[in-house]
């Protein structure tokens, strides 16, 4: 009989078992890995008589400073879950900023990078992109883990629209494009 006791795999065995990992966490598909689902883009438009309220969002910034959504109050935020190991994220990323300045007067986007374990490849993806508005780094899910059960971002990438009463009034699983998170921002802005 012989003992349990743990296995080393070859480096290159190692990394591409990780590799495969995280990449099935940001893909299309309906299974689930890691804890997220991937996404379908599919979109929940909460009716405003039933929106709960979003939670406080705090942290760190990427490239220095901190983030308090409690700053924001009366205007409708969005929140971009994302990482930069996320083939879904890189191609949404252009569509998020050109939404972001779109509706600059009404809303304020604001990123969550989630899994990145440094800040230096989000920083990388933020200059890539030209992405502009600012990111809280959350590298273990603690920021996201507080939107519980309600309508959680449980793809990689997710969007979420709150509005300026700061209750979740939509939410996108995987991919969106410009023109649906610019018509969500200005329903939402306009009380809808």
């Amino acid at each position: 009989m012989t003992s349990p006791r743990s296995r080393r795999f070859p480096r290159g065995v190692a990394l591409a078992v990780a590799s495969v990992l995280v990449l099935s966490a940001c893909g299309t598909g309906p299974t689930a890995e890691g804890g997220f689902v991937g996404g379908d883009g599919s979109l929940t438009i909460v009716p405003v008589a039933e929106r709960q309220p979003a939670p406080r969002v705090t942290g760190e910034l990427l490239g220095g400073g901190d983030f308090d959504s409690d700053q924001l109050a009366g205007k409708v935020i969005v929140y971009n879950v994302w990482g930069s190991w996320c083939a879904p994220c890189r191609k949404e990323a252009p569509a998020l900023e050109a939404a972001a300045r779109d509706t600059a007067d009404v809303a304020q986007f604001v990123g969550i990078n989630t899994r990145d374990l440094d800040q230096a490849p989000a920083l990388a993806f933020m200059r890539a992109f030209d992405v502009t508005f600012p990111s809280v780094f959350d590298p273990n899910g603690r920021e996201l883990l507080k939107f519980g059960q309600q309508l959680p971002p449980s793809a990689i990438p997710s969007t979420l629209v709150v509005d300026a009463e700061g209750r979740i009034a939509a939410r996108v699983l995987g991919e969106t494009t410009r023109s649906t998170i610019t018509g969500l921002v200005d329903d939402v802005a306009a009380g809808k």
